[in-house]
């Protein structure tokens, strides 16, 4: 029977590293990805496939598909597409390092280490803006039936669609607001996170407001903050069970539907955008077996 990725659904870890890789030209990435999924546990390390990689494997996975190029006025997205993302979740920096280079020695030669980003819990599960990150995130089984797709879908059962963007902020400009006019911005106040009833229209719980989509727009977000430096942001995380949810908010955000841009704008921009598929586990094991892969090596 297929089980999702645990990690998928526990609460945040302390600390994470997000790994991805690209796919080397003419690569036969076979041996490669069952080397990786002998170092899956689907709990401390979730992995995501991308489109380009199921499709050298001439495979398909309904609902996959690449990033959408998104663009509304002034804005345009950044679409960076990966061929594996890998999120390493635990407690001990050292015990994650040394896990991220195992991982990447296994995927060598078919795949290139891109990308290697670590990531924080802050002040008890906030963005780096200090306002509350996930506040409308679904709980328990409403969690599981956002993410997790169900066995009404007999070849992706247990698996998961993730959605994934590097966030950064402009801290100098975000401090020069106004505390109010930060509120505003958000939607929530900072103080105690209670939404603002009288917030304007571009305020971002408003903008992202997942009851307010018809259907309803729910993911459940894993997000954490990042710092290099002085430069930080938020890797944004979001699960679900397809691609839509997140494009129908992702374009609301934008002004698409009626020119009224997302006032997270104001200080922070997206640097990249990828869409992944998280396989099902079987038997404690990384299923692979929708990509024509034999689950055992």
């Amino acid at each position: 029977m297929n089980t999702p990725q645990a990690g998928i659904l526990l609460p945040l870890p302390v600390l994470a590293r997000y790994l991805s890789f690209s796919l080397e030209p003419a690569a036969l990435p076979g041996e490669c990805l069952h080397r990786l999924a002998d170092l899956v546990d689907g709990q401390q390390t979730v992995v995501g496939l991308g489109r380009a990689l199921v499709s050298a494997l001439a495979a398909e996975v309904p609902g996959l598909r690449s990033f959408p190029a998104l663009a509304g006025p002034g804005l345009e997205l950044p679409a960076t597409p990966a061929a594996v993302w890998v999120w390493l979740r635990g407690d001990d920096r050292g015990e994650i390092l040394h896990r991220a280079r195992r991982i990447a020695q296994a995927m060598m030669p078919a795949f290139r280490l891109e990308d290697s980003l670590d990531a924080f819990q802050y002040a008890g599960g906030r963005d780096l803006s200090g306002y509350e990150d996930g506040t409308e995130n679904p709980t328990g089984d409403a969690a599981a039936s956002t993410a997790i797709i169900g066995p009404e879908r007999p070849g992706v059962t247990g698996s998961s669609f993730v959605a994934v963007q590097r966030w950064t902020h402009d801290f100098a400009r975000f401090e020069a607001m106004p505390g109010a006019q930060q509120d505003l911005s958000i939607g929530r106040r900072r103080a105690d996170n209670q939404e603002i009833d009288d917030a304007p229209a571009s305020a971002h719980v408003k903008r992202t407001a997942q009851e307010s989509f018809a259907p309803a727009a729910f993911v459940l977000r894993r997000s954490m903050p990042w710092a290099e430096g002085n430069r930080g942001g938020l890797l944004f995380v979001a699960f679900a069970t397809s691609f839509d949810p997140f494009e129908a908010q992702l374009r609301r955000m934008l002004g698409i539907e009626d020119g009224i841009v997302d006032a997270l704008f104001k200080f922070s921009r997206p640097l990249s955008g990828a869409y992944f598929w998280c396989p099902p586990m079987r038997k404690g094991r990384l299923d692979l077996s929708a990509l024509g892969l034999s689950t055992t090596a």
